[in-house]
């Protein structure tokens, strides 16, 4: 997920879904999240300027996630809570408002620990530290994973072979808390398919995945990096920034990338990103409902 501007006008998206008050009625969008291929949850990360400014508690977005938009399943971002990853007042009372909504806790994304790829080992062995603390707090509120950067400076050669240590440590602490390591395409080095694709075969860690991200892939064909990745993905990070009238996104054909998702044999979440200019509400709502729109279309795979 990239933490950039997008100014991208937002045609069309009035259009493609309707308003709704803050933990308001789903308006009907979500019939039944499960009964396409693939089920929907919601990264925080779409939520994002409601978060800053204060409107939208963070104890609050999983019940907001379940009232608004009639979703039941949720990827956290520890920018919004980065000093609570051991505060267990904080994360007692997340787990709590989770699940008493019915709102499964799915991964939390992490940022700012330090480079995995650092080319200096006491630095990156304090970066694979860093992030142990965030593999204990997703292991505690039932996360099956949590989301980390392969980033590092130096060549292809020598980030990739610092990523793959610092991957496989991080992996092996995680294995005893049952979490997965999964790296997402977020720039640098890692918005190549190729390179991220080759970074999890050198590692080769059962607990090492990917999360595949519709965006994040710069000049890269954004379709043929996400079918590189799906062999390892543990989830999928449905990025969305601006619609057309008739409700698709403008920059990503959606239905090309459900059909390579289903043809890879993925029946996991599908995380709505929206990271658009506009009304963050509609911006989820109008995301859910091509997501739900395509699902239910798309045939599954011959036995």
């Amino acid at each position: 997920m990239k933490r950039r501007t997008f100014l991208q006008a937002s045609a069309g998206l009035a259009a493609a879904a309707v308003a709704a008050p803050l933990f308001g009625n789903s308006g009907g969008l979500a019939v039944n999240q499960k009964n396409g291929l693939f089920k929907i949850s919601l990264a925080q990360w779409s939520l994002h300027r409601q978060l800053r400014s204060g409107a939208l508690k963070v104890l609050d977005f999983p019940i907001k996630t379940k009232k608004t938009f009639a979703i039941d399943a949720v990827e956290y971002v520890n920018q919004f809570f980065p000093d609570k990853a051991r505060d267990q007042k904080f994360l007692a009372a997340l787990k709590s408002r989770a699940t008493d909504h019915g709102v499964k806790s799915l991964l939390i994304m992490v940022d700012a620990e330090g480079d995995l790829g650092n080319p200096g080992k006491a630095e990156r062995l304090q970066a694979v530290e860093n992030h142990f603390k965030w593999v204990e707090a997703a292991n505690y509120l039932g996360c099956h994973s949590i989301r980390v950067n392969a980033g590092g400076q130096g060549s292809s050669e020598e980030v990739q072979l610092a990523c793959t240590e610092g991957l496989r440590s991080l992996a092996e602490f995680a294995q005893d808390f049952n979490i997965n390591i999964v790296v997402e395409n977020h720039g640098g080095y890692s918005s190549n398919g190729i390179w991220l694709a080759q970074l999890l075969r050198n590692v080769d860690m059962p607990n090492c995945g990917s999360l595949p991200d519709f965006g994040n892939f710069g000049d890269y064909d954004r379709y043929l990096g996400v079918q590189q990745l799906m062999p390892f993905a543990r989830g999928i990070s449905a990025k969305s920034f601006s619609f057309d009238g008739k409700g698709n996104e403008i920059n990503t054909d959606f239905a090309r990338m459900l059909r390579i998702i289903r043809d890879a044999g993925y029946k996991g979440h599908i995380g709505i990103e929206y990271e658009g200019p506009g009304d963050e509400d509609r911006g989820i709502k109008a995301t859910q409902k091509l997501l739900l729109s395509l699902s239910q279309q798309l045939k599954p795979l011959a036995v």
